[in-house]
């Protein structure tokens, strides 16, 4: 019996000396994920620089990857080899054409989508019919600011392909205004074309209709219209804000475009 008793109050004795320090032990948290950043057309993975480093300063692993800028679905297949390299979740985030090209992304490790002042389909619907200028005035994204040339693409005919690109001498007042003309001469020498066929090419399925989403408009908008923005954004049902800035806005404002993705990561 005092034996019986003794073991009782040993055993009591340790649950008490160990309460506290179960108590204090932190809970294992949930890890970030990772952020994936998707650039549009005349541009490269430069435009996220100053975004990526923001996010890499708050702990989130950060991949860039390049966008072919070929057409909706062949973009979207490079995303998604992209995304087959990173296990956990995954935080998808694209600039202007970029939007399409992850709208066409079907990956259950994404959790989350955000679309910087980009293009956000239905099935069925070009990038031409969401800069429409009857429905949507404003864009000065047209001759002589848009310019198309003769590129070598081993996925066209004859290997060539028709490329759309910014004008040099509009880059800076068109594309991005509110960056110096320092910032935007960096900006043009790193501009890739698109192909003009990317622009025609139907959207799939959106992975939008099925995964969360945030918008970010840039209301001083002179490529895609502001109005057009908020049209796709509220047809989406995202989670929308505004940000006073031209289409680049990651360049322009990259800690404001920084602190959106991190709304959508947590």
């Amino acid at each position: 019996m005092n034996i019986t008793r003794s073991l009782r109050a040993c055993i009591a004795a340790l649950t008490l000396a160990f309460t506290p320090v179960l108590a204090a032990a932190p809970a294992t948290a949930d890890p970030l994920p990772t952020i994936v950043l998707v650039h549009g057309a005349f541009a490269d993975t430069t435009s996220w620089d100053g975004v990526a480093a923001s996010l890499r300063d708050h702990g989130y692993r950060v991949v860039v990857p390049d966008n072919p800028l070929r057409g909706p679905a062949y973009d979207a297949a490079a995303i998604q080899r992209t995304l087959d390299t990173i296990s956990g979740p995954v935080v998808l985030v694209a600039h202007s054409y970029g939007g399409f090209v992850i709208s066409n992304v079907h990956d259950p490790k994404v959790q989350a989508l955000v679309y910087i002042a980009a293009f956000a389909p239905v099935q069925g619907e070009s990038a031409l019919l969401e800069i429409n200028p009857i429905s949507f005035p404003g864009s000065q994204l047209l001759p002589p600011a848009l310019q198309v040339r003769l590129v070598d693409d081993a996925n066209g005919v004859a290997g060539k392909n028709l490329d759309g690109y910014v004008a040099p001498d509009y880059f800076n007042s068109v594309f991005a205004q509110d960056v110096s003309p320092a910032v935007a001469a960096d900006m043009i020498a790193h501009q890739r074309s698109l192909a003009v066929s990317a622009n025609l090419e139907p959207s799939g399925v959106p992975s939008w209709s099925s995964t969360p989403s945030w918008y970010l408009v840039s209301a001083n908008d002179r490529v895609i219209p502001p109005a057009s923005q908020r049209f796709m954004a509220n047809r989406m049902g995202a989670n929308t804000s505004e940000i006073a800035a031209s289409h680049a806005s990651l360049v322009s404002q990259p800690t404001q475009v920084a602190a959106v993705v991190e709304a959508a990561a947590k």
